[in-house]
């Protein structure tokens, strides 16, 4: 955990504590890519002396139940215990399953909500005291990506709750187009100085609110082939970021490839955007351990959500090995199964690598299904069956720190990313990477990977060859030194310090009238941060 860093305040100075309202819907999500990062930019903000972080509850199709009033007063007067905290759990409850009748109320909600926005209303947000409520805060936000000596830091937060679904505010927008204009709702965030939302927000903010959009990729805009609901999804990241655009959001990218998608499709924001890279997760790091315990990893991990499911024969045929006190050699890809993340190019190089020279080269796949996965799945079921293929799901980052270092070579084959977390976990572990030759993957992973043709099953098959062999040995340690090094640049030590400059020179200059003036990214990291 991160302890301190300089202090430039002066003496007997009491620094300003700015105010943040924080989107944490993603980490209602999995365990990595955009709700991994959620939980880690939230987890480091709330070290910092000088920003007081709120988290915003909101569900992408739910209709959430009231939370309490600011003042936790009813129109009789000072509300009892036992009242708030029953509509404190109604608000968990909604999380969780919605509220009855959910979608007609969230539809009849999303209504009014458009004519509020008609009449100049603001979206109110309701209060929700964490306190009674902290075991569901941390398991159901926080605890797939972070360690439980982090409970304190994200527990202790406040929140607020927006009842309309995310899912909502974009479809009000959609239907009132056909009207000639888009409506979006304007949320009440009196008394925030900034909001920070993790994807282009189907909203605006109060005038004195400034709104910053963690911008991680342009893949709906630039590869919508690739994405689930295209229809939608492109229309309404398109549209949301439009209208972040003209209210004047700040942009910051995870990746200078990234930030130069944004601007080829909106140069003009150019002045308010800036690059500060994703931090990775402590639970990575390297440790002596050992490749015996992969076998008890695959046996434990099989994803159960195939169908029809693998025959349980795999199992057994891996606990009879294990006995046998064998290790496997694999290669390992860390991703969700869908078609941008390039698995059938990885499939077919492993398929020629074993004929060619690896004939007891296993393939490890961790990662959920996701979208258009059946043909996939499809082409990697055979193999399953015979045991040589394995699909895990659910594995901790303990497990997975394990396989990224025993891997002969963890593989990051995308054909388009904004960030691509898996390689520098695998860095982190003592992994050793190899990568397609893409501007982002060039830009995160520098020397420290073996690059190839996303597109050529050849190229990969080379890429392999040049990095597995023992006679390639010293190849091999070459790309694990450099990875330790460049790995270190996405810790927390290094990432948090941009971000606290970034905000603090931001917010001052609200003050000044300078905001539109573009942030050093150089500026000094000024204040302790919370033990």
């Amino acid at each position: 955990m991160i302890k301190s860093s300089t202090v430039s305040v002066s003496s007997g100075e009491t620094p300003r504590v700015h105010s943040i309202l924080f989107e944490i819907r993603p980490a209602l999500g999995g365990h990595a890519g955009i709700p991994q990062e959620t939980r880690l930019l939230f987890r480091g903000l709330s070290l910092l002396k000088d920003l007081r972080v709120v988290g915003l509850l909101q569900s992408n199709e739910h209709l959430l139940a009231k939370g309490l009033p600011a003042e936790a007063r009813s129109f009789f007067g000072p509300m009892p215990i036992h009242r708030r905290l029953n509509r404190l759990g109604r608000v968990v409850i909604s999380i969780e399953q919605g509220t009855g009748m959910w979608y007609l109320g969230a539809t009849a909600h999303t209504v009014l909500m458009a004519a509020q926005r008609l009449l100049g209303g603001r979206y109110p947000l309701t209060l929700f005291e964490a306190e009674h409520f902290r075991d569901f805060i941390w398991r159901r936000f926080f605890a797939k990506t972070l360690p439980p000596d982090d409970f304190e830091v994200v527990t202790r937060a406040g929140f607020r709750v927006a009842r309309v679904p995310w899912y909502g505010m974009h479809i009000c927008a959609m239907v009132s187009r056909r009207f000639g204009f888009s409506i979006y709702p304007k949320l009440d965030t009196k008394g925030f100085d900034l909001m920070i939302v993790e994807t282009p927000y189907p909203g605006s903010v109060d005038e004195r609110t400034r709104l910053v959009v963690r911008y991680h990729d342009a893949i709906p805009m630039l590869m919508p082939h690739t994405i689930s609901d295209r229809r939608y999804h492109q229309s309404w990241h398109y549209r949301a970021l439009r209208e972040n655009v003209a209210r004047g959001a700040w942009f910051v990218c995870v990746s200078e490839s990234t930030r130069a998608d944004l601007l080829s499709i909106f140069p003009e924001v150019e002045p308010r955007t800036l690059t500060i890279h994703n931090m990775v997760s402590h639970h990575y790091f390297d440790e002596a351990s050992s490749a015996d315990r992969v076998q008890e990893i695959l046996r434990t991990r099989l994803n159960t959500g195939i169908k029809p499911p693998i025959d349980p024969a795999i199992k057994r045929r891996l606990f009879e090995t294990e006995r046998q006190g064998a290790q496997i050699e694999y290669l390992l890809i860390v991703s969700t199964i869908e078609p941008r993340k390039n698995h059938v190019t990885l499939l077919a190089a492993w398929e020629q690598l074993r004929v060619e020279r690896f004939p007891k080269l296993k393939l490890i796949v961790v990662g959920a299904l996701g979208w258009h996965h059946k043909p996939i799945v499809k082409k990697f079921r055979p193999w399953m069956e015979r045991g040589d293929v394995f699909l895990l799901e659910d594995v901790p980052s303990a497990e997975l720190r394990l396989l990224y270092k025993h891997a002969r070579a963890t593989i990051c084959p995308s054909f388009g990313e904004g960030f691509d977390f898996s390689g520098v976990e695998a860095m982190k572990s003592g992994g050793v990477v190899i990568a397609s030759e893409i501007k982002v993957h060039r830009e995160i992973y520098k020397d420290a990977a073996e690059y190839f043709n996303p597109y050529s099953v050849d190229s990969l098959v080379e890429a392999v060859k040049n990095v597995i062999p023992e006679e390639n040995a010293g190849r091999r340690e070459f790309l694990r030194k450099e990875g330790a090094d460049v790995s270190q640049a996405y810790s927390y030590e290094n990432i948090l310090p941009k971000w606290h400059s970034f905000l603090v020179a931001m917010l001052d200059s609200a003050t000044t009238g300078s905001a539109s003036q573009p942030v050093s990214q150089g500026s000094s990291f000024s204040t302790l941060t919370r033990t």
